[in-house]
């Protein structure tokens, strides 16, 4: 009996060991079956997800005449463009307060229904059309060379983070910033988009460091060759930076999902479900540029940071020359009315009282010594006045960053440093911002179609002017004249009748 057992065990064993590789083969198979049908059944969804959000955003509607400024101008911000010297160094010299939609870059507490807003400049995306009236709203932005808004929005996150450093631990800093805020009524760089998630990440990472060394009882040497996007003791390195998942939903191809509406401060439901899609499918990723290039193609005006001159030229031929020629047309109209209406006051005098009232702001976000100008300028003067802001706002811009920067010395941010930064980050983040890359090109493309416009505009200009001074001599004129000749004939005709006549009667 116990033979027979014996030789039934053997013969399982050897059947088993016959069988095992198939049936860990079909276990294999079913497994890599199932997974294979997830991700195909997941593909298909993010791309259905992607296809019907692209579908409705491209069918839109094109402008008919998307060069002409309308009743709303919004301003969309891309971080880290120069947008902030545009808001307060042309903007704020041509709406006055009462014109600008109030808390435009704070997004909880905005409001864009408020009578007589006729400015909005904010950090929020291309979403925020649904609040307002399309037909009547004109979009302008600026775009940047991606590779350089991804080592200045890294410098800007370090900068503002590091100013809390004067406080001796993260939860002093925490307690002083909260009461500060509370008790401004300007806006905080930690109430806007960004920022408000990547600086308090910052200041984080700067306070564990900084903890870390004075355990340790370190002292940082100055090395004249250190790298200094690479001071890990000091500050989050760079190569850190681009890699964590903060920057892959805020940062990279952060001008495309703004553009396309898209960012986690999106007021569209399905932004979230749409980016990660694209980050698990990168191919689904030209949906989005696809709808970014014709926000674009539909705006009054692209600027593109690296030419700065010939955009802020640009921005105020296209955009500014027609702020004012609505200003003085308004103007105009109500000093009429207020004539035949002796209890209104007139648009003018108002404007100057708005125009005149202290508009430096008590926050982070705002540069200092921000003046507004009266509605009388001129393109020229609004250049001039625009280059003198510039200019003062870029010394107390640097000033800053100086005194900010002395908190985690020897770091020392500059452009002369981006270029010991290693090849391979720099691919990386090439790699990692694709989109943007292309749709900096798109811009750019953009620009010169602008620069083309303005060019054919000053010489159809000059033609108009003299054909306006052409008209004393058109075939109309021509007419008028002959006739008032014929009646001049004519009188004197009847005058030399009537001298004859009585010269016969005599």
């Amino acid at each position: 009996m116990e033979g027979s057992n014996t030789v039934r065990h053997q013969r399982f064993r050897m059947n088993w060991v016959r069988e095992c590789p198939l049936i860990m083969m079909l276990l294999l198979f079913v497994s890599t079956s199932r997974i294979v049908c997830c991700a195909t059944d997941d593909f298909e969804h993010c791309e259905n997800t992607v296809l019907n959000w692209a579908t409705s955003s491209l069918n839109d509607g094109a402008e008919e005449d998307k060069l002409m400024l309308k009743d709303l101008l919004f301003f969309l911000h891309v971080p880290r463009t120069g947008g902030r010297t545009y808001f307060y160094c042309f903007l704020k010299k041509l709406y006055t307060t009462a014109e600008e939609c109030p808390r435009s870059y704070d997004r909880l507490r905005f409001d864009p229904s408020q009578p007589h807003c006729k400015l909005v400049g904010t950090h929020d995306d291309f979403s925020l059309m649904s609040k307002l009236p399309k037909e009547r709203t004109s979009v302008v932005t600026i775009l940047r060379n991606p590779i350089d808004r991804i080592f200045s929005t890294y410098e800007f996150s370090v900068e503002v983070a590091a100013r809390f450093l004067v406080h001796p631990n993260l939860t002093s800093a925490m307690k002083l910033s909260l009461r500060l805020r509370s008790k401004k009524q300007g806006v905080s760089t930690l109430d806007i988009w960004p920022w408000k998630y990547l600086v308090p990440w910052m200041r984080e990472d700067l306070f564990g460091r900084r903890e870390a060394r004075k355990s340790r009882l370190e002292s940082v040497e100055i090395d004249k060759d250190w790298d200094t996007y690479n001071m890990e003791d000091i500050v989050m390195p760079l190569r850190d930076f681009i890699k964590d998942p903060m920057a892959h939903d805020i940062i990279h191809n952060g001008a495309t999902f703004q553009v396309a509406g898209l960012t986690n401060n999106s007021r569209l439901a399905e932004s979230n479900e749409i980016r990660l899609c694209v980050r698990k499918h990168p191919s689904l990723g030209h949906h989005v540029l696809d709808v970014a290039k014709r926000r674009l193609d539909d705006m009054l005006y692209v600027g593109l940071t690296e030419d700065h001159k010939q955009s802020a030229t640009m921005f105020a031929n296209m955009v500014g020359a027609q702020v004012l020629s609505q200003m003085e047309a308004l103007s105009s109209h109500t000093d009429e009315e207020s004539t035949n209406n002796t209890g209104l006051e007139p648009y003018s005098s108002k404007v100057l009282q708005n125009r005149t009232k202290d508009q430096k702001a008590t926050d982070l976000f705002a540069p200092e010594n921000v003046e507004q100008a009266n509605e009388n300028m001129t393109v020229a003067q609004l250049m001039e006045a625009y280059e003198a802001c510039v200019s003062n706002t870029r010394k107390s811009q640097a000033s800053r960053r100086t005194n900010s920067l002395k908190r985690i010395s020897p770091v020392k941010f500059s452009k002369e440093a981006r270029l010991q930064v290693p090849e391979t980050i720099i691919e990386q983040i090439k790699s990692l911002n694709s989109l943007d890359m292309e749709l900096y090109n798109h811009a750019q493309d953009i620009f010169l179609q602008q620069k083309q416009h303005l060019t054919q505009k000053a010489e159809v200009e000059p033609q108009m002017n003299t054909g306006s001074n052409a008209f004393w001599f058109s075939p109309w004129k021509a007419l008028m004249i002959v006739i008032v000749l014929l009646f001049l004939f004519l009188i004197i005709f009847i005058v030399n009748t009537r001298k004859k006549m009585s010269k016969l009667k005599v």
